[in-house]
């Protein structure tokens, strides 16, 4: 078979996206030309490497053996790009990083500086919770991640950078806005919001909460600290939140933090990979940044 590059990566992303039309548009390329080189590599390799059941597309067996030589390949040229610009020191090319959904509010803030000083950087961040940033932790499909409350395992190398915050927070006007020293058994009269199963912020208030012998149930749930915030906003109760997030909102007299026992929370946000990954110029030199700048860049002064 005579396998071009280009036929390579159009046969990876089509498998993977399962669609000609999500392929064409994720290589900035017409369907028609895609079909077109699709059939080319068929007939190069003599039998049917897709079929189409219903509206999306599906490898047949040979075509899993052959998709699984294009992700092998594709990912060693990338390496050997990346090996070359290294050996150069250019700081150039992919930097993949998956990020918890709280460390929004500080990361792209990390990552513009970081691409003013290096704009040849092609960035992909994540945003997701804990527990996917943890399976692709140790899935290894990052350079690194950043996170909160690091897994229990010996086989990860972590980077604290910037103190993480945690506050108990609620609408202006609470009636305990001008309370001092709140125990949390007083708390579990009050109307909770949390983040669903999987956040690290829910991780650290539920083992608190356990180590006290007290036990607060949701009166909501929700997906993100930004829709927990508007939810405390508009008066349906109270959360705990990191305070690196509602510094506008604070500011604004909008949201207020409760003066409770043992709060505000003190912890670390760490910059994580396996034990053994060696990581190239343009991560180790991002990691290197966010390390020795983040409290430049963001101006943060820790409670």
């Amino acid at each position: 078979m005579h396998l071009t590059i280009q036929q390579l990566r159009l046969f990876e992303a089509v498998t993977r996206l399962g669609s000609y039309t999500r392929a064409a548009e994720e290589l900035h390329l017409t369907q028609p030309a895609v079909s077109i080189q699709i059939k080319r590599l068929e007939s190069q390799a003599g039998v049917p490497l897709l079929e189409q059941v219903g509206k999306k597309i599906f490898s047949t067996t040979a075509g899993d053996v052959v998709y699984q030589a294009c992700v092998d390949i594709l990912a060693r040229i990338e390496e050997l790009n990346r090996t070359v610009d290294d050996l150069k020191g250019v700081v150039k090319g992919p930097l993949q990083v998956s990020v918890v959904t709280t460390a929004k509010y500080f990361m792209p803030h990390l990552l513009g500086m970081f691409l003013q000083q290096y704009p040849e950087v092609e960035p992909k961040l994540k945003f997701t919770n804990r527990a996917r940033v943890i399976e692709r932790l140790m899935n290894n499909d990052d350079d690194f991640v950043v996170m909160g409350q690091i897994p229990q395992d010996d086989n990860l190398t972590t980077y604290p950078f910037l103190n993480n915050i945690l506050g108990i927070v609620a609408p202006a006007g609470h009636p305990l806005a001008n309370k001092k020293n709140i125990t949390l058994k007083q708390l579990t009269k009050e109307r909770f919001l949390k983040r669903e199963i999987g956040s690290g912020t829910r991780f650290v208030f539920d083992q608190l909460l356990e180590e006290k012998g007290l036990k607060i149930d949701p009166y909501m749930e929700l997906g993100s600290s930004e829709a927990l915030k508007q939810a405390v906003m508009a008066g349906l109760g109270i959360a705990v939140l990191s305070l690196h997030s509602v510094q506008l909102e604070r500011q604004a007299e909008k949201l207020i933090v409760l003066d409770v026992q043992g709060f505000p929370l003190k912890r670390r946000w760490y910059a994580v990979h396996l034990k053994g990954r060696k990581l190239s110029l343009v991560a180790q030199t991002f990691l290197d940044f966010i390390l020795n700048e983040s409290h430049r860049v963001l101006d943060i002064k820790d409670e």
